[in-house]
């Protein structure tokens, strides 16, 4: 028997389900919230594989332990211990999936695009992730491993 059309979609779709497995990754001074998930989509292994020219869905699940009119966030290619910053296209997490005013208690999910430039080196970093809250600290903070490639 020849599976249909239908069935081989549906497949392909639960595959591509599985590979949004929550990341590894590390806290890197989340105070003001609590990370609960990471997901980098597509990303199916660590480290990352980030191809030029791709934008990389980024969903981070977090509860905040605190009240905040709104949230900022900030992106790093961490090279040799120092912090070089990565432009994103929004940086205001009260456009990016978070309901603001933040309430303390409550579950957010983040939601933000990866743009991986053309002209950006072939290389392996880290990358870090940042949002702070209207005083300055951080909601969260996260870094995983990635690889940039053509």
């Amino acid at each position: 028997m020849v599976p249909s059309p239908l069935a081989l979609l549906l497949a392909l779709g639960a595959a591509a389900t599985a590979l949004a497995e929550p990341l590894r990754f590390v806290d890197c001074g989340s105070v003001d919230g609590s990370i609960q998930e990471v997901n980098v989509s597509p990303c199916p292994t660590q480290p990352c594989l980030l191809h030029k020219g791709t934008s990389y869905s980024i969903n981070v699940t977090f509860a905040s332990k605190i009240e905040s009119q709104g949230s900022k966030a900030r992106v790093y290619g961490e090279m040799l211990h120092v912090d070089v910053p990565f432009p994103i296209p929004e940086p205001d997490g009260c456009k990016s999936g978070i309901q603001c005013p933040i309430q303390k208690g409550h579950s957010y999910s983040y939601l933000n695009k990866l743009p991986v430039k053309s002209e950006y080196p072939s290389i392996k970093l880290i990358v870090k992730w940042e949002l702070v809250d209207d005083q300055e600290q951080m909601l969260f903070c996260w870094k995983i491993p990635v690889q940039i490639t053509s």
